[in-house]
């Protein structure tokens, strides 16, 4: 078994996946980056934080992105790939609100890499209660994202934050990503 080079969490929002990939950084014996969604967000210019050509969170929960936050995801996702072609491994926190389409985009930017595609699942009222206690997140958001970012997704391994620790998650993904924890 080959050991991966990069590992794509894939879950809804408060789902777990940040804590998961802090814990795979520390069981894989190997120095690893964490790369989230949430920073390609955050290093974004504010108006595109609020407008309909960048990503917008309805007061539903509901999240829209337009065209200028696809062309800059595009080249963050070129970006992280370079990276891991330059040596880095990398373990990437997104929430695949495109569904299949959202891979797809990855994997084409990871073509030829060794990649471990995971599914973060965690039960929407779990997942809401975490949202609520955070305090930063648009209410319904996690809710909306628990089942939908999984719609007619395959994964190498999936791992359930709701019913199992973050370490226990990472446990079994580095596991599967050909690395004992």
């Amino acid at each position: 078994m080959s050991t991966a080079q990069v590992i794509v969490l894939n879950g809804g929002s408060s789902s777990g996946k940040s804590g998961i990939a802090r814990c795979l950084q520390a069981v894989l014996p190997e120095a690893w980056l964490a790369i989230g969604v949430d920073t390609l967000i955050d290093v974004m210019p504010a108006r595109l934080r609020l407008g309909s050509e960048g990503i917008g969170f309805g007061v539903d929960g509901e999240v829209s992105v337009g065209a200028e936050f696809q062309l800059l995801e595009d080249a963050w996702m070129a970006g992280v790939a370079a990276m891991v072609r330059a040596g880095a491994r990398v373990i990437v926190d997104d929430v695949f609100l495109g569904g299949a389409e959202s891979r797809k985009r990855w994997e084409s930017a990871l073509d030829g890499l060794d990649v471990v595609w995971v599914g973060v699942r965690c039960d929407a009222v779990v997942a809401a209660g975490r949202e609520l206690a955070r305090g930063d997140r648009v209410a319904g958001m996690a809710e909306a994202q628990a089942e939908l970012v999984h719609r007619g997704m395959t994964y190498d391994v999936e791992v359930d934050s709701a019913k199992a620790e973050a370490v226990e998650c990472a446990r079994a993904i580095a596991t599967a990503a050909g690395h004992h924890a």
